[in-house]
């Protein structure tokens, strides 16, 4: 199977978040911005994750409070092509979160397949690929 595929049963998982230090489940404000865009996991290219994981942490040390409101005012969903997308910060204002747009190699490569059946919630988990990105605020 290739990481796009369309499946009832699994779930593309990309090697990036978990390199990086997140753990399954993904912790709340991550999961809400997946479920709220309606992306799959595997079409957050690297740099995505690493500001979520930034966001993340912020979160869980210093007790502030962000939403997709705070996510929607930082940046804009973007995707060169591919349907993967990456946040790109807003027109005239310098990028939020240092160091977290480095390239990375072969990512698209690095990828696992899950049962669905075997991820808390799993079967409502996107399964078709999204082909324009927005951060929605509930």
């Amino acid at each position: 199977m290739k990481s796009d595929c369309v499946s009832n049963t699994w779930v593309t998982f990309p090697a990036t978040p978990f390199l990086i230090g997140f753990s399954c489940p993904f912790p709340a404000f991550t999961q809400s911005f997946f479920t709220l865009t309606g992306m799959c996991y595997i079409q957050a290219m690297p740099m995505m994750w690493r500001v979520l994981y930034t966001l993340e942490n912020i979160i869980e040390q210093e007790d502030v409070d962000i939403g997709m409101s705070e996510l929607s005012q930082l940046y804009n969903l973007v995707s060169h092509g591919s349907h993967c997308f990456l946040f790109k910060h807003k027109p005239g204002q310098p990028h939020p979160i240092l160091k977290t747009t480095k390239n990375d190699t072969h990512w698209r490569n690095q990828f696992l397949f899950v049962r669905k059946d075997s991820i808390p919630d799993g079967k409502d988990l996107p399964k078709k690929w999204i082909t324009q990105g927005r951060i929605w605020d509930p």
